[in-house]
């Protein structure tokens, strides 16, 4: 099942590039999107990271050694290790699960910690290669 907020859109993001942001208040609780994901092959995860793809993939599986692609807006949510909202996988349904994590107000960014957990700190792949423009 795919559903998402109406009122969502892409927009130019300070953080990296583009970024889902808004049009209206949502209240922490809600589910702001439910993504299909398309889950890769060990093959295709090798080639993936020969592409532009790598940096918008999640680790999959339950040892999260497989990968998926998600559809929707699910793969243009920045990175904060301050997030709004959280992302849930279910690798049954093959979905990711965009939940609010606190209030978040009309035009902002929507923002979740890409380590899984809200309160990571720990830094992301792209934090790490220093000068990089990866989102």
């Amino acid at each position: 099942m795919s559903q998402r907020i109406p009122s969502l859109f892409i927009a130019p993001s300070e953080l990296h590039g583009r970024g889902v942001f808004t049009g209206e208040a949502i209240p922490k609780g809600s589910i702001i999107e439910i993504c299909p994901v398309l889950v890769l092959s060990s093959d295709d995860l090798l080639r993936i990271k020969e592409t532009m793809l790598y940096d918008y993939y999640f680790e999959w599986g339950e040892e999260r050694s497989g990968a998926a692609l998600a559809l929707g807006f699910g793969s243009i949510y920045n990175h904060s290790i301050a997030p709004n909202a959280k992302y849930m996988v279910d690798f049954e349904a093959q979905n990711l699960e965009i939940h609010c994590i606190q209030d978040i107000e009309a035009g902002e960014e929507i923002k979740f910690n890409y380590n899984g957990s809200p309160e990571s700190k720990e830094l992301v792949w792209f934090e790490k290669e220093k000068g990089s423009q990866k989102r």
